[in-house]
C-alpha cells in the first residue's frame, strides 16, 4: 500500500507521524508545499489549484490513497477535489468533529484554525450535519502557523500569542479541536493556557485513525509493503527534512525538491 500525504508546509508531518504509527508497513510520499505556505490567507480557488497540482504528482507515483493533511485545503479544496479525483481521498474535518463529539461532556466545543478555515465555517457546518447537538465556538489563530514554521514551539512570544488568541475560549468549552495540522506542535502551550480541564483533539490523530480503519481491512492488509517515507518540498527541501527530524522526530532521510506542473 502506498499513501500520499500533503500539506502547505511542515504541519502535515504531524499527520504523517500519526499515520506511521497506525498504518504499519506502508509506503508514504509526503509533499510539503513550502513554496506557497501559508494556505490560511489564500482564496479557495488558489488553494484548490495548489492541491490539484500536488495530487497530479502523487497520482504519477501510483498512490492508493491521498490524505489532505491540511485543514485549510480540507475546508476550501476538498469539496471540489472529491468530485473529480479518482484516488481515494481523506480530509481532516469530519474525523475531528467525530472525535470531539465522543469526548465532550458539555457539547461546548472550540475550534482553532487559520483565517481561511475558520471563515469557511467548515467545522460548524460539518458539526451541524454530523452532530447537531454540538455548540461550536471558532477562533482564527493566524500567527500559529508561521510560529511553528519558524520552530518557535516553546518561545515566550508564542505563549503570549496563545494567551491572546485563546482568551475568548476560556471557561466556555471543555473540548478544543486543533483545526490545523501545525497546531499539535503547540499542544503544550495551548493546554497550559486553557487549563487541564479542556481536552485537545488533534485533527491529525483523528484523521489517521479514520485512514487506518478504512485501509487496514483483511483484503488490503496482506498487500502492504515495507515501510518507506519519501519527502518532497516545493522549496528548501533541506529545511523540511530537518524539521521532520528535530521537531516531529520522524526517522526520515533527505527531502527532494519538487517542481509542480500546471501552476
Amino acid at each position: 500500500m502506498k499513501i500520499g500525504v500533503f500539506d502547505s508546509g511542515v504541519g502535515g508531518l504531524t499527520v504523517l507521524k500519526e499515520l506511521m504509527g497506525t498504518c504499519a508497513n506502508t509506503q508514504f510520499i509526503y509533499v510539503g508545499d513550502t513554496a506557497h505556505v501559508p494556505y490560511g490567507n489564500k482564496s479557495a480557488q488558489v488553494v484548490t489549484g495548489y492541491a490539484r497540482a500536488i495530487i497530479r504528482f502523487l497520482e504519477t507515483q501510483k498512490v492508493d490513497a491521498i490524505v489532505i493533511a491540511c485543514n485549510t485545503a480540507s475546508a476550501l479544496a476538498y469539496p471540489a477535489l472529491k468530485k473529480n479525483v479518482q484516488t481515494l481521498l481523506f480530509e481532516m474535518i469530519e474525523p475531528a468533529i467525530g472525535t470531539a463529539a465522543t469526548l465532550t461532556k458539555t457539547n461546548c466545543v472550540g475550534v482553532i484554525g487559520t483565517r481561511a478555515t475558520i471563515a469557511s465555517g467548515a467545522y460548524a457546518l460539518t458539526a451541524k450535519k454530523q452532530t447537531p447537538q454540538l455548540i461550536i465556538t471558532s477562533v482564527a489563530c493566524p500567527l500559529f502557523v508561521p510560529l511553528v514554521e519558524e520552530g518557535m514551539l516553546s518561545h515566550a512570544i508564542t505563549r503570549a500569542v496563545a494567551e491572546l488568541y485563546l482568551a475568548p475560549l476560556k471557561g466556555k468549552i471543555d473540548t478544543l479541536i486543533l483545526g490545523c495540522t501545525h497546531y499539535p506542535l503547540l499542544a503544550s502551550i495551548i493546554s497550559q493556557v486553557l487549563g487541564k480541564g479542556v481536552r485537545l483533539v488533534s485533527s491529525a490523530q483523528a484523521a489517521a485513525q479514520v485512514v487506518h480503519a478504512t485501509l487496514a481491512r483483511p483484503k488490503v492488509e496482506p498487500m502492504l509493503k515495507s515501510s518507506h517515507v519519501a519527502l518532497y518540498a516545493t522549496d528548501e527541501p533541506s529545511r523540511l527534512a530537518e524539521f521532520a527530524r528535530r521537531a516531529v522526530r520522524l526517522p526520515v532521510g533527505e527531502a527532494h525538491l519538487l517542481h509542480l506542473s500546471g501552476l
